[in-house]
């Protein structure tokens, strides 16, 4: 089964890819490997997740943040390719969570990208190396910060 095809089987509703703020490029390619910039949560309707997990948010809603910033990330994929399917394999996430002090569980909270990109990409291709930490705000006040490498067919 294709990416694009369990994508569909999952449901899912991609975001408008995100457009840069600042002075960066949302994908940089050299040779097979695919940079892409810090992601957010961002919603279908373009609006953001915004808070601090272990203060405002709890850890569920932290999970479910650093989900629809997958599904961010995956949209500018598809932007930048016009197709998942261009994808080889996810080779590293780094993921921030804006947390507050007295919150320890950053690997559960990004989990929720790595689950989607494990059930999209299979758990062969789709799970990489990964780090998860707290930071203190994150631009915006989002809740999740989510940057990759991935590999191209």
């Amino acid at each position: 089964m294709s990416h694009e095809e369990r994508l569909r089987q999952l449901g899912c509703v991609l975001p408008p890819a995100p457009t840069p703020v600042a002075v960066y490029k949302p994908v940089v390619v050299v040779d097979r490997i695919v940079y892409v910039s810090g992601h957010g949560p961002v919603l279908p309707d373009g609006s953001k997740i915004t808070g601090q997990v272990g203060s405002s948010l709890s850890l569920e809603d932290g999970f479910q943040a650093a989900r629809q910033t997958g599904l961010a990330i995956l949209s500018t994929l598809r932007a930048q390719f016009g197709s998942l399917d261009r994808i080889g394999r996810v080779v590293k996430l780094l993921g921030m969570v804006n947390s507050a002090p007295d919150f320890f569980d950053h690997p559960k909270v990004i989990n929720g990208c790595s689950e989607l990109f494990a059930q999209v990409f299979g758990p062969e291709h789709g799970i990489g190396a990964r780090s998860a930490v707290g930071m203190g705000p994150l631009p915006g006040n989002i809740a999740v910060e989510i940057e990759g490498i991935f590999l191209l067919q």
